[in-house]
Protein backbone atom coordinates (compact mmCIF):
# COMPACT_ATOMS: atom_id res chain seq x y z
CA UNK A 1 0.00 0.00 0.00
CA UNK A 2 1.32 3.87 -0.62
CA UNK A 3 2.63 5.03 2.58
CA UNK A 4 4.64 7.70 4.41
CA UNK A 5 4.97 10.37 0.93
CA UNK A 6 1.55 11.30 0.81
CA UNK A 7 2.57 14.61 -1.24
CA UNK A 8 4.56 15.46 -4.80
CA UNK A 9 7.20 17.04 -2.81
CA UNK A 10 7.26 15.03 0.81
CA UNK A 11 10.39 13.26 -0.79
CA UNK A 12 12.12 16.77 -0.91
CA UNK A 13 11.78 17.54 3.32
CA UNK A 14 14.90 17.64 4.66
CA UNK A 15 15.47 17.07 8.53
CA UNK A 16 18.82 19.54 8.86
CA UNK A 17 21.33 18.64 6.11
CA UNK A 18 20.20 15.27 5.64
CA UNK A 19 16.88 13.42 4.41
CA UNK A 20 13.56 13.74 6.10
CA UNK A 21 12.43 11.18 8.73
CA UNK A 22 9.33 9.36 6.03
CA UNK A 23 12.17 8.96 3.37
CA UNK A 24 14.66 7.39 6.03
CA UNK A 25 11.87 5.23 7.13
CA UNK A 26 10.57 4.13 4.01
CA UNK A 27 14.81 3.47 2.98
CA UNK A 28 15.00 1.18 6.14
CA UNK A 29 12.01 -0.91 4.92
CA UNK A 30 13.40 -1.53 1.42
CA UNK A 31 15.52 0.34 -1.51
CA UNK A 32 12.12 0.93 -3.26
CA UNK A 33 8.83 2.12 -2.06
CA UNK A 34 5.30 2.43 -3.89
CA UNK A 35 4.33 6.15 -2.76
CA UNK A 36 1.02 8.03 -2.75
CA UNK A 37 1.75 11.48 -4.61
CA UNK A 38 -1.43 14.18 -4.57
CA UNK A 39 -1.79 16.17 -8.14
CA UNK A 40 1.21 18.24 -9.01
CA UNK A 41 2.81 19.51 -12.29
CA UNK A 42 4.02 16.23 -13.68
CA UNK A 43 1.67 13.93 -11.49
CA UNK A 44 -2.14 12.66 -12.00
CA UNK A 45 -4.15 11.48 -8.40
CA UNK A 46 -5.38 9.07 -11.24
CA UNK A 47 -2.14 8.04 -12.70
CA UNK A 48 0.01 5.16 -12.92
CA UNK A 49 1.60 3.93 -9.37
CA UNK A 50 4.65 6.17 -8.23
CA UNK A 51 7.83 5.05 -6.98
CA UNK A 52 10.05 6.65 -4.33
CA UNK A 53 13.86 4.82 -4.80
CA UNK A 54 16.08 5.50 -2.19
CA UNK A 55 19.08 3.24 -2.20
CA UNK A 56 22.31 4.14 -3.78
CA UNK A 57 22.47 0.92 -5.97
CA UNK A 58 19.08 1.09 -7.20
CA UNK A 59 19.17 4.67 -7.71
CA UNK A 60 22.48 4.91 -9.52
CA UNK A 61 21.08 1.65 -12.01
CA UNK A 62 17.76 3.70 -12.79
CA UNK A 63 19.58 6.83 -13.92
CA UNK A 64 21.94 4.53 -15.89
CA UNK A 65 19.67 2.81 -18.08
CA UNK A 66 17.73 5.08 -19.99
CA UNK A 67 16.58 2.46 -22.59
CA UNK A 68 14.03 1.79 -19.67
CA UNK A 69 13.72 4.41 -18.21
CA UNK A 70 12.56 7.59 -19.96
CA UNK A 71 12.58 11.63 -18.90
CA UNK A 72 10.64 12.29 -21.84
CA UNK A 73 7.55 11.51 -20.86
CA UNK A 74 7.72 13.88 -17.87
CA UNK A 75 7.70 16.53 -20.57
CA UNK A 76 5.15 15.72 -22.49
CA UNK A 77 6.38 14.05 -25.26
CA UNK A 78 6.63 10.17 -26.76
CA UNK A 79 9.55 8.43 -26.78
CA UNK A 80 8.53 6.21 -29.67
CA UNK A 81 8.26 9.20 -31.51
CA UNK A 82 12.29 10.26 -31.71
CA UNK A 83 11.97 12.92 -34.58
CA UNK A 84 9.25 15.17 -33.04
CA UNK A 85 8.55 17.77 -30.75
CA UNK A 86 5.12 18.21 -31.40
CA UNK A 87 3.99 16.97 -28.53
CA UNK A 88 6.49 19.01 -26.23
CA UNK A 89 5.49 22.01 -24.39
CA UNK A 90 7.21 25.08 -26.12
CA UNK A 91 8.95 26.08 -23.17
CA UNK A 92 10.56 22.88 -22.68
CA UNK A 93 12.40 22.56 -26.17
CA UNK A 94 15.95 22.49 -25.15
CA UNK A 95 16.10 21.20 -21.79
CA UNK A 96 18.06 18.29 -22.07
CA UNK A 97 16.73 16.39 -19.23
CA UNK A 98 13.82 16.20 -20.66
CA UNK A 99 15.25 14.18 -23.84
CA UNK A 100 15.89 10.56 -24.13
CA UNK A 101 18.78 9.27 -26.85
CA UNK A 102 19.30 9.95 -29.75
CA UNK A 103 17.39 13.40 -29.18
CA UNK A 104 19.90 13.85 -25.71
CA UNK A 105 22.87 12.61 -27.40
CA UNK A 106 22.70 14.75 -30.45
CA UNK A 107 22.30 18.25 -28.19
CA UNK A 108 25.18 16.92 -25.69
CA UNK A 109 27.31 16.46 -27.82
CA UNK A 110 27.08 19.97 -28.95
CA UNK A 111 26.94 21.51 -25.75
CA UNK A 112 29.58 19.47 -24.04
CA UNK A 113 32.75 21.08 -25.08
CA UNK A 114 31.39 24.44 -23.56
CA UNK A 115 31.39 23.00 -20.12
CA UNK A 116 34.51 20.76 -20.14
CA UNK A 117 37.03 21.93 -17.72
CA UNK A 118 39.29 23.63 -19.30
CA UNK A 119 36.97 26.11 -20.90
CA UNK A 120 34.97 26.59 -17.58
CA UNK A 121 38.46 27.97 -16.08
CA UNK A 122 38.01 30.92 -18.15
CA UNK A 123 34.85 31.83 -16.08
CA UNK A 124 37.62 31.75 -13.26
CA UNK A 125 39.00 35.75 -13.55
CA UNK A 126 35.19 37.21 -13.71
CA UNK A 127 34.07 35.25 -11.09
CA UNK A 128 36.56 35.97 -8.83
CA UNK A 129 36.54 39.48 -9.46
CA UNK A 130 32.69 39.65 -8.42
CA UNK A 131 33.68 37.64 -5.74
CA UNK A 132 35.91 40.44 -4.70
CA UNK A 133 33.20 43.02 -5.03
CA UNK A 134 31.00 41.29 -3.01
CA UNK A 135 33.18 40.85 -0.03
CA UNK A 136 34.24 44.42 -0.28
CA UNK A 137 29.87 45.27 -0.09
CA UNK A 138 29.95 43.02 2.70
CA UNK A 139 32.99 44.81 4.49
CA UNK A 140 31.80 48.01 3.56
CA UNK A 141 27.67 47.38 4.53
CA UNK A 142 29.50 46.02 8.32
CA UNK A 143 28.19 42.97 10.67
CA UNK A 144 26.47 40.72 10.71
CA UNK A 145 25.82 40.24 6.72
CA UNK A 146 23.36 37.33 5.79
CA UNK A 147 25.72 35.06 3.69
CA UNK A 148 22.41 34.18 1.33
CA UNK A 149 21.61 37.34 0.58
CA UNK A 150 24.75 39.08 -0.07
CA UNK A 151 27.28 36.46 -1.17
CA UNK A 152 25.85 33.06 -2.05
CA UNK A 153 22.68 34.21 -4.62
CA UNK A 154 24.58 36.84 -6.27
CA UNK A 155 28.00 34.46 -7.13
CA UNK A 156 25.87 31.79 -8.74
CA UNK A 157 23.59 34.34 -11.11
CA UNK A 158 26.49 36.24 -11.64
CA UNK A 159 28.55 33.30 -13.03
CA UNK A 160 25.36 31.78 -15.35
CA UNK A 161 24.98 35.26 -16.76
CA UNK A 162 28.99 35.50 -17.39
CA UNK A 163 28.66 32.33 -19.24
CA UNK A 164 25.58 32.77 -21.01
CA UNK A 165 26.84 36.72 -21.64
CA UNK A 166 23.75 38.69 -20.42
CA UNK A 167 25.17 42.26 -20.45
CA UNK A 168 26.31 44.03 -17.21
CA UNK A 169 23.43 46.41 -17.04
CA UNK A 170 20.48 43.75 -17.76
CA UNK A 171 21.89 41.01 -14.87
CA UNK A 172 20.45 42.60 -11.77
CA UNK A 173 17.17 42.54 -13.59
CA UNK A 174 17.07 39.77 -15.57
CA UNK A 175 18.36 37.54 -11.72
CA UNK A 176 15.32 38.56 -10.32
CA UNK A 177 13.27 37.53 -13.31
CA UNK A 178 14.36 34.11 -12.95
CA UNK A 179 14.22 34.29 -8.84
CA UNK A 180 10.79 35.32 -9.32
CA UNK A 181 9.21 32.01 -11.49
CA UNK A 182 10.85 29.53 -8.02
CA UNK A 183 9.44 31.80 -5.48
CA UNK A 184 6.61 29.50 -3.44
CA UNK A 185 3.57 30.07 -3.01
CA UNK A 186 2.49 31.77 -6.77
CA UNK A 187 -0.27 30.40 -8.56
CA UNK A 188 0.11 28.87 -11.65
CA UNK A 189 -0.82 31.82 -14.17
CA UNK A 190 1.89 33.92 -11.94
CA UNK A 191 4.52 30.67 -12.16
CA UNK A 192 3.91 30.86 -15.82
CA UNK A 193 3.89 35.11 -16.19
CA UNK A 194 7.81 34.97 -14.74
CA UNK A 195 8.63 32.03 -16.20
CA UNK A 196 7.81 33.83 -20.06
CA UNK A 197 9.28 37.29 -18.27
CA UNK A 198 12.56 35.74 -18.00
CA UNK A 199 12.63 33.14 -21.26
CA UNK A 200 11.43 35.51 -23.31
CA UNK A 201 14.57 38.06 -22.35
CA UNK A 202 16.87 34.61 -23.27
CA UNK A 203 14.98 34.05 -26.51
CA UNK A 204 15.63 37.74 -27.68
CA UNK A 205 19.35 37.46 -26.71
CA UNK A 206 19.68 34.14 -28.84
CA UNK A 207 18.44 35.73 -31.61
CA UNK A 208 20.45 38.71 -31.42
CA UNK A 209 23.39 36.50 -31.13
CA UNK A 210 22.37 35.04 -34.38
CA UNK A 211 22.94 37.77 -36.26
CA UNK A 212 25.96 38.83 -34.31
CA UNK A 213 27.54 36.06 -32.52
CA UNK A 214 30.26 37.13 -29.69
CA UNK A 215 32.74 35.42 -28.04
CA UNK A 216 30.15 33.71 -25.26
CA UNK A 217 28.76 30.61 -25.17
CA UNK A 218 25.53 31.26 -27.49
CA UNK A 219 27.56 33.09 -29.79
CA UNK A 220 30.48 30.51 -29.95
CA UNK A 221 27.82 27.44 -30.45
CA UNK A 222 25.83 29.73 -33.45
CA UNK A 223 29.38 29.67 -35.06
CA UNK A 224 30.02 26.44 -34.74
CA UNK A 225 26.88 25.12 -35.03
CA UNK A 226 25.02 27.50 -37.43
CA UNK A 227 21.38 25.59 -37.81
CA UNK A 228 22.22 22.58 -35.96
CA UNK A 229 20.61 24.70 -33.03
CA UNK A 230 17.29 25.56 -33.30
CA UNK A 231 16.90 29.21 -31.26
CA UNK A 232 14.11 27.32 -28.87
CA UNK A 233 17.02 24.74 -28.34
CA UNK A 234 19.77 27.37 -27.47
CA UNK A 235 17.06 29.46 -25.29
CA UNK A 236 15.93 26.12 -23.59
CA UNK A 237 19.39 25.06 -23.12
CA UNK A 238 20.06 28.42 -21.32
CA UNK A 239 16.91 28.21 -19.12
CA UNK A 240 17.87 25.00 -18.01
CA UNK A 241 21.57 26.56 -16.77
CA UNK A 242 19.56 28.78 -14.81
CA UNK A 243 16.94 26.96 -13.45
CA UNK A 244 19.05 24.02 -12.60
CA UNK A 245 22.36 26.43 -11.50
CA UNK A 246 20.99 29.06 -9.60
CA UNK A 247 19.43 27.44 -6.22
CA UNK A 248 21.72 24.34 -6.59
CA UNK A 249 24.91 26.52 -6.40
CA UNK A 250 23.87 29.08 -4.01
CA UNK A 251 22.29 26.70 -1.31
CA UNK A 252 25.68 24.76 -2.02
CA UNK A 253 27.79 27.50 -0.93
CA UNK A 254 25.41 29.12 1.87
CA UNK A 255 24.78 25.33 3.60
CA UNK A 256 28.49 24.36 2.85
CA UNK A 257 29.48 27.45 4.74
CA UNK A 258 27.56 26.35 7.73
CA UNK A 259 28.63 22.56 7.53
CA UNK A 260 32.37 24.23 7.96
CA UNK A 261 31.69 26.66 10.58
CA UNK A 262 30.54 23.49 12.50
CA UNK A 263 33.36 21.52 11.63
CA UNK A 264 36.56 23.58 12.45
CA UNK A 265 38.80 20.40 11.48
CA UNK A 266 37.59 20.18 8.29
CA UNK A 267 37.60 23.86 7.79
CA UNK A 268 41.48 23.63 8.11
CA UNK A 269 41.80 20.98 5.37
CA UNK A 270 39.74 23.01 2.95
CA UNK A 271 42.32 26.09 3.54
CA UNK A 272 45.71 23.58 3.60
CA UNK A 273 46.17 23.06 -0.51
CA UNK A 274 43.84 22.79 -3.64
CA UNK A 275 44.29 18.76 -3.09
CA UNK A 276 42.56 18.86 0.14
CA UNK A 277 40.32 21.59 -0.76
CA UNK A 278 38.61 19.63 -3.30
CA UNK A 279 38.37 16.81 -0.88
CA UNK A 280 36.81 18.47 1.17
CA UNK A 281 34.21 20.52 -1.49
CA UNK A 282 33.43 16.35 -2.92
CA UNK A 283 32.68 15.55 0.60
CA UNK A 284 30.38 18.58 1.36
CA UNK A 285 28.27 17.78 -2.38
CA UNK A 286 27.56 14.81 -1.68
CA UNK A 287 27.00 14.89 2.35
CA UNK A 288 24.13 18.11 1.05
CA UNK A 289 23.41 16.81 -2.08
CA UNK A 290 20.75 20.14 -2.18
CA UNK A 291 18.89 18.32 -5.35
CA UNK A 292 16.42 16.72 -3.83
CA UNK A 293 15.61 14.52 -7.05
CA UNK A 294 16.57 14.27 -10.54
CA UNK A 295 13.77 14.64 -13.42
CA UNK A 296 11.76 11.83 -12.71
CA UNK A 297 11.68 8.87 -14.87
CA UNK A 298 8.95 6.21 -16.25
CA UNK A 299 9.24 2.93 -16.74
CA UNK A 300 9.26 2.12 -20.88
CA UNK A 301 8.55 -1.96 -20.09
CA UNK A 302 8.34 -3.87 -17.67
CA UNK A 303 11.75 -3.98 -14.79
CA UNK A 304 12.89 -5.47 -11.90
CA UNK A 305 15.06 -2.57 -9.47
CA UNK A 306 15.56 -3.96 -6.18
CA UNK A 307 13.59 -7.14 -5.82
CA UNK A 308 10.54 -4.59 -6.51
CA UNK A 309 8.39 -5.17 -9.74
CA UNK A 310 7.78 -1.60 -11.59
CA UNK A 311 5.56 -1.64 -14.47
CA UNK A 312 5.79 0.23 -18.03
CA UNK A 313 4.07 3.56 -17.68
CA UNK A 314 4.72 3.50 -13.68
CA UNK A 315 6.63 6.59 -12.84
CA UNK A 316 9.74 6.43 -10.81
CA UNK A 317 11.45 9.16 -8.60
CA UNK A 318 15.04 9.17 -7.30
CA UNK A 319 15.91 10.62 -3.61
CA UNK A 320 19.87 11.54 -4.25
CA UNK A 321 19.89 12.69 -0.42
CA UNK A 322 19.16 9.47 0.74
CA UNK A 323 21.27 7.19 -2.03
CA UNK A 324 24.00 9.80 -0.88
CA UNK A 325 23.36 8.44 3.17
CA UNK A 326 23.15 5.11 2.56
CA UNK A 327 25.96 2.80 3.75
CA UNK A 328 25.66 1.15 0.49
CA UNK A 329 27.99 3.80 -0.81
CA UNK A 330 29.95 4.71 2.09
CA UNK A 331 30.22 3.38 6.24
CA UNK A 332 29.04 5.71 8.30
CA UNK A 333 27.32 7.98 5.74
CA UNK A 334 25.58 10.02 7.97
CA UNK A 335 28.72 11.40 8.94
CA UNK A 336 30.51 14.65 6.99
CA UNK A 337 34.01 13.45 6.98
CA UNK A 338 36.45 14.66 4.22
CA UNK A 339 38.80 12.35 5.04
CA UNK A 340 37.39 9.52 3.65
CA UNK A 341 38.22 7.38 0.63
CA UNK A 342 36.84 9.32 -2.51
CA UNK A 343 33.21 7.61 -3.08
CA UNK A 344 31.50 7.93 -6.26
CA UNK A 345 28.60 10.01 -5.42
CA UNK A 346 25.45 11.02 -7.26
CA UNK A 347 25.15 14.75 -6.10
CA UNK A 348 25.39 15.52 -10.09
CA UNK A 349 23.51 12.50 -10.96
CA UNK A 350 24.54 9.55 -13.24
CA UNK A 351 24.30 8.21 -16.38
CA UNK A 352 23.65 10.11 -19.80
CA UNK A 353 21.71 12.74 -17.76
CA UNK A 354 24.77 13.43 -15.37
CA UNK A 355 25.13 17.16 -14.80
CA UNK A 356 26.64 18.81 -17.52
CA UNK A 357 27.27 21.91 -15.53
CA UNK A 358 28.96 19.86 -12.60
CA UNK A 359 32.79 21.73 -13.67
CA UNK A 360 31.26 24.86 -13.39
CA UNK A 361 30.34 24.41 -10.14
CA UNK A 362 32.96 22.94 -8.67
CA UNK A 363 35.00 25.80 -9.76
CA UNK A 364 32.13 28.40 -8.32
CA UNK A 365 32.47 26.56 -4.70
CA UNK A 366 36.23 26.78 -4.79
CA UNK A 367 36.30 30.19 -5.69
CA UNK A 368 33.46 31.53 -3.22
CA UNK A 369 34.51 29.10 0.15
CA UNK A 370 38.22 29.94 -0.33
CA UNK A 371 37.85 33.53 -0.74
CA UNK A 372 35.46 34.16 2.14
CA UNK A 373 37.59 32.50 4.90
CA UNK A 374 40.51 34.04 3.20
CA UNK A 375 39.00 37.50 3.59
CA UNK A 376 37.28 36.42 6.73
CA UNK A 377 39.25 33.98 8.64
CA UNK A 378 37.72 34.62 11.99
CA UNK A 379 33.87 34.21 9.87
CA UNK A 380 31.63 32.81 12.50
CA UNK A 381 27.71 33.06 12.71
CA UNK A 382 25.81 36.22 14.22
CA UNK A 383 22.98 33.89 15.29
CA UNK A 384 22.65 30.94 17.92
CA UNK A 385 22.80 27.93 15.73
CA UNK A 386 19.20 26.85 15.97
CA UNK A 387 18.08 30.07 14.64
CA UNK A 388 19.53 29.41 10.86
CA UNK A 389 16.36 28.88 8.84
CA UNK A 390 16.54 26.33 6.24
CA UNK A 391 14.43 26.71 3.06
CA UNK A 392 11.86 24.31 1.95
CA UNK A 393 11.19 24.05 -2.09
CA UNK A 394 10.53 21.51 -4.62
CA UNK A 395 13.75 22.60 -6.32
CA UNK A 396 17.15 22.42 -4.08
CA UNK A 397 17.48 22.23 -0.09
CA UNK A 398 19.41 25.47 1.16
CA UNK A 399 18.91 28.04 3.86
CA UNK A 400 16.23 31.15 4.09
CA UNK A 401 19.44 33.01 5.58
CA UNK A 402 22.66 32.91 7.01
CA UNK A 403 23.66 35.78 9.38
CA UNK A 404 27.34 35.77 10.22
CA UNK A 405 30.16 38.25 11.72
CA UNK A 406 33.89 38.11 11.12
Amino acid sequence: MPQEIQHEFDHARRTGFGPGAPVRRLHARAPVNRVAVAPGPNVSADGPPVWLVTGYEEVRRVLADHARFSTRLQFGADPSDEQSDLARPRETVGHLTGYDPPEHTRLRKMLTPEFTARRIQRLAPPVEEVVRELLDDMEDAGQPADLVEMYARPIAGAALCELIGVPLDDRPDFVRRVQRQMEPGLTPRQRADARDSYTGYLGALVRRRRKDPDEGFIGTLVREHGDEFTDEELRGACTLMFAAGLDNVSGMISLGVLVLLRHPDQLARLLDDLSSADRVIDELLRYLSVVHAPTPRVALEDVTVGDQLIKAGEQVVCSIPMANRDPALAPDADRFDSTRAPVPHLAFGHGVHYCIGAAMARLELRIAYLALWHRFPGLRLAVPPDEVAFRHNAVAHGLEALPVAW
